[in-house]
C-alpha cells in the first residue's frame, strides 16, 4: 500500500524502544545481563545499514536467548520476500524489526518467539510500497491449559480494538505458518501471526503492530513466573532437546524472515540467534502412551481456540 506519509524513524524509535524493554525485563527476571553487539554492514556489502543484537548465554532462566533490532537496506528484494508479491520484483527495500527467541533452560518454561517489523519495497519513479508483519507464538515442552489460554488471550486482547476479525485470522495464519509440512505437525500451539499487513493505513496499521509488540510481555512473563522453579528431571531435559530439534528444522527449512536474512545477505550470527544451545534428534522416537510427553502430542499440537 501507498501512503502520503510514511513516518519510518517512529517506527524506528519504537522498536529500539521495544527492544530495551523486553531485555530490561528478562536481566531483571534472570539476574544474568544481555552482551550488547551493534553491528553495521561493510561498505562493500551489497546490503546497508546495521542492528543492534542483545544476546544471553547460559543465565540462570535463559539457557540462549536473542533479542535484536535490524534495519537494513538493499537495492534489490531477495526471492524470500517477492514470492508472496512478485510484482515487486527488481525494487530496492527498506527493511527493519525486533525478533526474539527465548529458550528457557527449564523443560517445564515454554520457548517463544515474538517478531515486528516493517517493510518498504522502492522503485524508481514509483510510489513506495510498505508493509507491517509481527506476531508471537509459544512453544511448550509440557504444556498447561492455564498458560496455553493466557498466551492466546492476551493475544486476543491485543488485537481486539482494531476488529473482531483479526484474532481469528491471524491466529489461523499463524497455526497454518508455524507447521511442519515434513513432520505433519506444528512447532508448537501457536499464537498469533500477520504479514504484507496495511489494510488500516499507515497510522493504524503501525498502531496495531504496537500492540502486538507491546502484548509480548504480558503474554509470557507470568508464564515464566510461574514455571521456572518447577523441578524437572535429566530425562525431561532430553525431551525438551528432542522438541526443540522441530525448532531448529522450522527456522532453517521453512520460516520467510531467516530465508530473507540470509538470501539478503544479513548478518548470520544475528540472524540464527534463534537456534537452541543443545539439541537432540532421535530416529524415529514416539512418547510412550499416557506419558506427560504424549499429552503434549495428543492435547497441545493441534489447532484449537485456546482463547
Amino acid at each position: 500500500m501507498t501512503d502520503a506519509f510514511i513516518d519510518s524513524q517512529t517506527v524506528r524509535e519504537y522498536l529500539l524502544g521495544l527492544q530495551e524493554r523486553i531485555v530490561a525485563t528478562f536481566e531483571r527476571l534472570d539476574g544474568q545481563p544481555f552482551l550488547r553487539d551493534a553491528w553495521e554492514k561493510p561498505a562493500d556489502s551489497v546490503l546497508g545499514g546495521g542492528g543492534l543484537t542483545r544476546i544471553i548465554e547460559d543465565g540462570n532462566l535463559l539457557e540462549r536467548g536473542g533479542v535484536g533490532f535490524s534495519h537494513v537496506l538493499g537495492s534489490t528484494l531477495p526471492p524470500s520476500a517477492t514470492a508472496q508479491r512478485p510484482e515487486l520484483a527488481g525494487r530496492g527495500f527498506e527493511a527493519m524489526g525486533v525478533s526474539l527467541v527465548l529458550h528457557p533452560r527449564n523443560p517445564h518454561v515454554p520457548t517463544v518467539h515474538m517478531n515486528v517489523r516493517f517493510f518498504i519495497a522502492k522503485g524508481e519513479a514509483q510510489p513506495d510500497v510498505y508493509w507491517f508483519g509481527g506476531g508471537m507464538d509459544l512453544t511448550p515442552y509440557y504444556a498447561t491449559e492455564e498458560d496455553a489460554r493466557h498466551f492466546h488471550a492476551t493475544c486476543k486482547r491485543a488485537l481486539a480494538p482494531f476488529g473482531a476479525d483479526k484474532h481469528p485470522r491471524f491466529k489461523k495464519w499463524c497455526d497454518e505458518y508455524f507447521f511442519l509440512k515434513h513432520r505433519n505437525e506444528p512447532r508448537g500451539l501457536g499464537g498469533v501471526f500477520f504479514d504484507d499487513f496495511h489494510e488500516l493505513g499507515f497510522e493504524q496499521s503501525f498502531a496495531m503492530m504496537r500492540a502486538v509488540g507491546d502484548a509480548f510481555l504480558d503474554a509470557y512473563v507470568p508464564i515464566v513466573e510461574r514455571r521456572r522453579a518447577t523441578p524437572y528431571t535429566e530425562a525431561e531435559r532430553r525431551f525438551q532437546a528432542y522438541r526443540r530439534g522441530r525448532y531448529v528444522e522450522f527456522n532453517l527449512v521453512l520460516d520467510r524472515g531467516t530465508l530473507f536474512g540470509l538470501q539478503s545477505g544479513g548478518r548470520t550470527e544475528s540472524i540464527l540467534m534463534s537456534l537452541p544451545p543443545k539439541v537432540e534428534w532421535r530416529y524415529d522416537w514416539h512418547p510412550a502412551a499416557g506419558t506427560p510427553e504424549a499429552r503434549l502430542y495428543d492435547e497441545f499440537l493441534k489447532p484449537r481456540d485456546w482463547a
